[in-house]
C-alpha cells in the first residue's frame, strides 16, 4: 500500500506545548479527566508555520514544514524494529504493525498490516476524521428552547452532551454552552410577552435506537466509563465531580430538570416536572446556546479518549448523511465518510464509534490510511485531528507516557486500551527530521494489565524517534 510521489509539503504534526500537563488517570482510555493545562506564563519561541496549515494566526499550535531533503529511514532498519516489537513477549502472540513515511506514503515496515484487530480507542480516529470532513472546524451543536402549545417551553437537544448546568464558559469545551444562559433568554422572551408561568417539555428525538450499545458491559456504565447516549446532557451526564463518577441513567431528562431549575431561579414559575414530547418541536425559537466548535469537540474526545462524546459526534455525522442517528447508523456513517476520502476500509467492523464495545475490528492499514489523510496537505480540513491527538509526555492519555527520552513532545498519537488490548497510532519525528506514521495493535496481551504492553510499544516508537537510520 505504498504511495510514492505524494505531494511534498506535508506538515509535521509536532506541537511544542508548554505549561502544565493534562494529567489523566485513565488506565483504560475510557473516560475523560479534568483539564489541568495551566496558561502559559509567556509566549513560546516562534516556529515556522506551514503555508495554509493554520487558519488562526494566534493559535498556540504550530505546524512546521517538513524538509523533503531529510533522509528517509532505510526500510530494512525500520523492518528490523518492526520485527522486534511484533515478537515482543509483552505484547502477546497477535501484533499488527505498520510504519510509513509521511511525505511519500511509502510503507517502510510492517507485520500483518492487513489483518483486522481489536482497535480499542484508536477507533476514535475514524469518527474524528469523519466529523472534520463532514462539518469543518467551525460548526456547532445547538441546544434550543422553542415555544410549545399553550404555556409550554420545549427544551430541544441538538447534540451537545457537554452543557453547563449554570452559565457557559466561552473558554471551555466541556461547558461552553450553559443552561442558565438559555434560561435567561427564555425568561426575557416570556416577560416580553407578559408570561411568567410555564410547563417545561423535553424534545430528545434527535437520536434513535438504544442509548447503550449491546457490546457495552454493565460495568462500563456503572463505573462511569460511558454514559447513555443522548442529544443533550449536563457535563457528559456525570452525577458528581471526578474522573470516574456514575452517570445519570436518563441524561436528557436530567438536563431538562436543570433547565427548569434555572428558570425557577430567574423568577419564572415552572408547573410540574418536565415531560417528553412525542414529536419534534417546531414552535418559535425562544433561545439558543451553542457548543464549542466541532474542531474543539473532536480534539477533546481524541485527547481525553471520551467514549460518550465520540458516540454523540458519530451520530451527528449519521444525521448529516441522512442515516439514522443510532449506533448502526453512526458506524455506517463514519466508515462511509472514510471511504469517500479514499481509505480502503476492507476488513473493518465497528460495533460502536468509540471502540469500547466488543466486536470492533480494524486492520492497521486502515488506521494508516486515516493518518495519511491527516498529514496530507490536500486535506487541510483534517489538521485538527493531528493537533488534537495527545502529545507524548505532555497531554491527554499520553501525559504519563514517554515522559523521558527521544519521543517526549515528538510523538502525537491516539491511544487504545481495553482488557487484553493495547494499541497506538500516530506520528513521530525521527532523529533526521523525517516524519513517520505508525500503527501498533496488540489484541491478545492476556490478563497482564497495561503497563508492560505499553512499555513495549513506547520503546518501539522511541526507537523510531532515535532511528536516524537512513540508507
Amino acid at each position: 500500500m505504498a504511495r510514492a510521489g505524494r505531494k511534498v509539503g506535508v506538515s509535521a504534526l509536532v506541537v511544542a506545548l508548554v505549561g502544565g500537563a493534562y494529567v489523566t488517570a485513565d488506565a483504560y482510555d475510557l473516560v475523560p479527566g479534568f483539564v489541568t493545562l495551566a496558561p502559559e506564563a509567556a509566549p513560546a519561541a516562534p516556529f515556522p508555520e506551514a503555508p495554509g496549515a493554520s487558519t488562526d494566526p494566534t493559535a498556540a499550535q504550530v505546524l512546521a514544514d517538513l524538509d523533503p531533503a531529510a533522509p528517509v529511514p532505510a526500510a530494512s532498519a525500520v523492518q528490523a524494529l518492526v520485527q522486534g516489537v511484533a515478537t515482543d513477549a509483552r505484547l502477546g502472540p497477535a501484533v499488527g504493525v505498520v510504519v510509513a513515511d509521511a511525505l511519500t506514503g511509502e510503507v517502510l515496515g510492517g507485520n500483518a498490516p492487513d489483518q483486522a484487530r481489536t482497535p480499542a480507542s484508536t477507533a476514535k480516529l475514524v469518527t474524528g476524521v469523519a466529523a472534520m470532513a463532514r462539518f469543518g472546524k467551525d460548526a456547532t451543536f445547538d441546544t434550543t428552547a422553542r415555544q410549545g402549545s399553550g404555556d409550554e417551553v420545549v427544551l430541544v437537544g441538538g447534540g451537545d452532551m457537554m452543557l453547563a448546568a449554570g452559565a457557559g464558559d466561552p473558554d471551555a469545551v466541556n461547558g461552553r454552552a450553559g443552561l442558565a444562559d438559555l434560561a435567561a433568554q427564555v425568561a426575557t422572551q416570556l416577560r416580553l410577552s407578559g408570561r411568567e408561568t410555564v410547563t417545561v417539555r423535553l424534545d430528545d428525538t434527535l437520536f434513535t435506537g438504544p442509548a447503550t450499545a449491546p457490546g457495552w458491559s454493565p460495568s462500563d456504565l456503572s463505573n462511569g466509563f460511558v454514559a447513555p447516549v443522548a442529544p443533550l446532557a449536563v457535563d457528559v451526564a456525570k452525577m458528581s465531580a471526578g474522573e470516574y463518577p456514575p452517570r445519570y441513567a436518563d441524561p436528557a431528562m436530567h438536563a431538562a430538570q436543570q433547565f427548569a431549575a434555572r428558570l425557577t431561579e430567574l423568577g419564572i414559575t415552572v408547573t410540574g416536572s418536565p415531560t417528553r414530547v412525542s414529536e419534534p418541536a417546531t414552535g418559535d425559537v425562544m433561545g439558543v446556546v451553542s457548543s464549542a466548535p466541532v474542531s474543539e469537540v473532536t480534539q477533546y474526545f481524541l485527547d481525553t479518549s471520551d467514549n460518550t462524546i465520540t458516540e454523540v459526534v458519530a451520530r451527528m455525522v449519521a444525521r448529516d448523511l441522512g442515516l439514522p442517528a443510532s449506533f448502526e447508523g453512526a458506524t455506517q456513517a463514519v466508515l462511509r465518510t472514510a471511504q469517500t476520502l479514499g481509505v480502503d476500509t476492507a476488513g473493518t467492523t465497528l460495533a460502536d464509534a468509540s471502540g469500547l464495545a466488543d466486536g470492533s475490528a480494524i486492520p492497521p492499514d486502515v488506521l494508516l490510511g486515516l493518518l495519511r489523510l491527516v498529514v496530507d496537505p490536500a486535506h487541510p480540513e483534517l489538521r485538527e485531528i493531528g493537533t488534537g491527538m495527545p502529545v507524548a509526555g505532555l497531554t491527554g492519555t499520553l501525559s504519563d507516557r514517554f515522559t523521558s527520552g527521544a519521543g517526549t513532545g515528538l510523538v502525537r498519537a491516539k491511544t487504545g486500551s481495553l482488557a487484553g488490548v493495547t494499541s497506538l497510532a500516530g506520528t513521530v519525528l525521527d532523529a533526521d527530521g523525517r516524519l513517520l506514521l505508525f500503527v501498533v495493535m496488540a489484541d491478545q496481551t492476556g490478563a497482564v494489565g497495561q503497563w508492560n504492553p505499553r512499555a513495549a510499544i513506547d520503546s518501539f516508537v522511541t526507537d523510531l524517534a532515535t532511528c536516524g537510520c537512513a540508507a
